[in-house]
């Protein structure tokens, strides 16, 4: 059974309805989180579940409110709100919509690679919208300055088009195919430089490590650079059922059929394109992110000299700390 027991009937409202111990439970949490009908709940719905659940957290919930009503307030405050510091995040930056944002940016991206024009506005729309959702999903309370974000901004988009140009070239004597798959070499390339970039203030000053019971015992670079690294791995993975199949069924219609010849031949590819990556996306979004365990953990041994020997001294041996998204 995967799903969190009620205590004395009750929501743990710190804890997701089911259990992050296992695959499936941090799959079914992170379906709810990235639903993209979550980006259609309004101010006014949001603030609502944000109040039922403090006055829950105090038993003084409306009459009549059902386990049910907690989970759908808990539903909708997990995708707006960061988990940390409780700040409402910005739209375009929340997991639910990653697959609108993304069906239609990567579909128009695989539409319009050939070009030098359309690869340097494509990577740049794509890195725009990559830097938004790694700064509203960064780890804990971090801070990013101005500085830190222009220039992982600048890097992740130079990266991008240097690999999709240099890539464009080197394909264009090979199989239509290759040339179809140059976008998606480009968006990994970019994921493993811009998320590090934009979180480099995490990889200098730690993110709070805590114990068993939830309390900061310290800041570690050690387990920054564990979280990174897995949110990195997860995006990587969670562009490739998407950007990787995609361009073999679209060469194989543009091989077989001519249904992407003449005058629409473009619009009609951009809307084929788009519909597959939304339903792929629509899966590959929540199950990618339900890889690694939202609350991970790393052993007191692999951190810091100075913090490992702290907190062995307490008779610590795993600390745990929240890798972002």
């Amino acid at each position: 059974m995967s799903e969190n027991p009620l205590v004395e009937g009750r929501v743990q409202l710190d804890l997701p309805r089911w259990k992050q111990d296992n695959y499936v439970g941090r799959a079914k949490h992170f379906f709810t989180v990235t639903d993209p009908r979550n980006i259609l709940l309004g101010t006014t719905e949001l603030e609502a579940a944000k109040e039922l659940l403090a006055l829950y957290r105090v038993r003084k919930e409306p009459a009549g409110t059902t386990v049910e009503d907690v989970f759908a307030a808990k539903r909708a405050y997990a995708s707006s709100y960061h988990p940390e510091t409780g700040d409402k995040m910005w739209l375009p930056g929340r997991m639910s919509f990653q697959v609108p944002g993304n069906m239609v940016i990567c579909g128009l991206m695989m539409t319009f690679y050939r070009t030098t024009p359309a690869v340097l506005f494509w990577q740049w729309v794509n890195q725009s919208f990559n830097a938004v959702v790694n700064y509203t999903n960064r780890s804990g309370k971090t801070e990013i300055t101005q500085d830190v974000l222009i220039k992982s901004y600048v890097t992740a988009t130079s990266g991008a088009v240097v690999v999709a140009l240099g890539l464009n070239r080197l394909a264009a004597k090979l199989p239509p195919l290759v040339g179809r798959l140059v976008p998606f070499t480009a968006v990994c390339a970019a994921n493993c430089i811009n998320i590090p970039m934009m979180r480099q203030s995490e990889l200098l000053n730690g993110i709070d490590v805590l114990d068993e019971e939830g309390n900061v015992v310290g800041q570690s670079s050690a387990a920054a650079r564990s979280a990174i690294a897995q949110v990195t791995m997860s995006r990587v993975i969670m562009a490739t059922p998407g950007m990787g199949m995609t361009p073999i069924i679209m060469n194989a219609l543009d091989q077989k059929t001519a249904i992407f010849k003449g005058a629409r031949g473009a619009l009609k590819q951009s809307l084929v394109q788009v519909g597959l990556m939304g339903i792929v996306l629509t899966f590959a979004t929540p199950l990618a992110c339900a890889i690694f365990e939202q609350t991970s953990s790393i052993a007191v041994s692999s951190l810091e000299p100075e913090l490992k020997d702290s907190l062995s001294s307490k008779g610590l041996t795993r600390v745990y700390f929240n890798k972002g998204l």
